[in-house]
C-alpha cells in the first residue's frame, strides 16, 4: 500500500486539524492508498520543529508527508520512500535546505495566510496613521491626550495620501497591494522577477532597486520570503533612505530586519513607527528594547491567525492530493534552490 501521513495536530488550537479535513483528504485518495493520522502534538510555530516519535514511526514507508514543515526524524524514517512533502506553513526555508538534491517535491501553503496577514498590515498602518498608539498609551495612563493629536507635532495622513512599498510580491504582498490600491494609496513593489506585473502596483522593480523604492515611500512593508539572500535586507542603509517619519511593517521573518539598525532609526526619528509581527529571536526576550519603545507595535507572530485557516488549507491540500494521485502538476511547488 502507498502511504500518506497527516501530522498536523498542532499544539495551537487555531492550527489544529479538525476531523473533517482528514475525511476530505481520505476521500481524495485511490484504493491503493492508506492514510495515517498522527495524534501526537505537532509544532506549528516553525518549519518542521523537532517532530514527535509517533510521527517518525508513522512515516516509515511513507510516500507523502503533510506537516508543518519536515522534521529531521520524520525525514530519516521516510528517506527511501518519500516523494512529496506538503507544508501547512507558508515558510519552508528549512525544509527546502533539508531536501535539496533528494528529488522529493515540496509544496507550501503560500497564499493560504495572505488575506488575514494583509488585513493585519492594514490595521498596523492605521494603528500609527490614526494615532491609536497614542490613544492606547494614554488610556493605560488615564490621560485625556487630545493635545497630542491637535498640537501639530505629528502628521495624520489619510490612506489615499500614502505611498506604500512592498518588499516581496508573492501571495501576501499581492494581498497587501490589493487593499492599499483599493483605498487609494500609491503602491510600488520589489520582486525577484519584476517583469511579472501585479494589479494595483504602479511600479514593480527588481531587488537592485531597493534603495530607489525606499526613497519614495511612506510605508515599507516587508513580505519577502526568509532566505539567506533576505538576511538583514532591511539594514541601516535602507532605513536611512526612507523619508523621515516613514513606517515599517514586517510580516516576513525576523531576520529580514536588522533590529539594532531599526532601533537606531526609530530613536533619531528616521522611522516614525514600526509594526513587527516577527523577530530574530522568538519569543522576543522580555528585556528587549523593542517592547518598551513608544513607536513600536509588538505582535507575537500571529498576523496569520484567522477563523478561515482550515477552510483554505483543506481546499489546497485536497486539490494537491487529487493532483498527486492523478499524476498532475502540483500547486504551490517550492523551488528548493531558492527556498520558496
Amino acid at each position: 500500500m502507498r502511504r500518506l501521513v497527516l501530522d498536523v495536530a498542532s499544539r495551537r488550537a487555531v492550527w489544529r486539524m479538525p476531523d473533517w479535513v482528514a475525511d476530505r483528504v481520505r476521500s481524495a485518495l485511490a484504493s491503493e492508498w492508506e492514510m495515517a493520522v498522527v495524534d501526537a502534538a505537532a509544532d506549528s510555530d516553525g518549519d518542521g520543529g523537532p517532530g514527535s516519535a509517533e510521527a517518525a514511526r508513522s512515516a516509515r514507508g511513507a510516500e507523502v508527508y503533510v506537516g508543518f514543515g519536515l522534521p529531521r526524524d520524520v525525514f530519516a524514517s521516510a528517506r527511501d520512500t518519500l516523494r512529496w512533502v506538503h507544508s501547512a506553513a507558508a515558510g519552508v526555508g528549512g525544509t527546502a535546505m533539508l531536501l535539496r538534491g533528494t528529488g522529493v517535491r515540496v509544496t507550501s501553503s503560500a497564499g493560504v495566510h495572505a488575506e488575514p496577514m494583509a488585513d493585519w498590515v492594514l490595521g498596523a498602518v492605521l494603528h500609527f496613521t490614526r494615532g491609536f498608539d497614542i490613544a492606547v498609551r494614554a488610556q493605560a495612563a488615564g490621560r485625556w491626550a487630545k493635545e497630542a493629536f491637535t498640537d501639530g507635532g505629528r502628521r495624520f495622513p489619510e490612506l489615499d495620501q500614502l505611498r506604500v512599498a512592498i518588499l516581496g510580491l508573492g501571495g501576501i504582498g499581492q494581498a497587501v497591494a490589493r487593499r492599499f490600491a483599493a483605498l487609494g494609496s500609491t503602491v510600488r513593489g520589489i520582486r525577484r522577477h519584476p517583469e511579472r506585473a501585479v494589479p494595483g502596483v504602479v511600479d514593480v522593480l527588481g531587488p537592485d532597486r531597493l534603495l530607489d523604492i525606499a526613497r519614495v515611500c511612506d510605508v515599507l512593508v516587508v513580505a519577502t520570503p526568509g532566505t539567506a539572500e533576505t538576511e538583514h535586507l532591511v539594514d541601516g542603509e535602507l532605513l536611512a533612505a526612507l523619508p523621515e517619519g516613514a513606517l515599517l511593517v514586517n510580516v516576513s521573518r525576523g531576520r529580514c530586519v536588522d533590529e539594532h539598525a531599526l532601533l537606531a532609526a526609530l530613536d533619531r526619528g528616521q522611522v516614525g513607527g514600526a509594526a513587527m509581527d516577527v523577530f530574530r529571536e522568538e519569543p522576543l526576550p522580555s528585556d528587549h528594547p523593542l517592547w518598551r519603545h513608544p513607536r513600536v507595535l509588538v505582535s507575537p507572530h500571529v498576523s496569520s491567525v484567522t477563523d478561515r485557516y482550515w477552510e483554505r488549507e483543506a481546499e489546497l491540500l485536497v486539490d494537491n492530493v487529487s493532483r498527486y494521485v492523478d499524476g498532475r502538476a502540483l500547486v504551490n511547488l517550492v523551488d528548493l534552490e531558492a527556498g520558496y
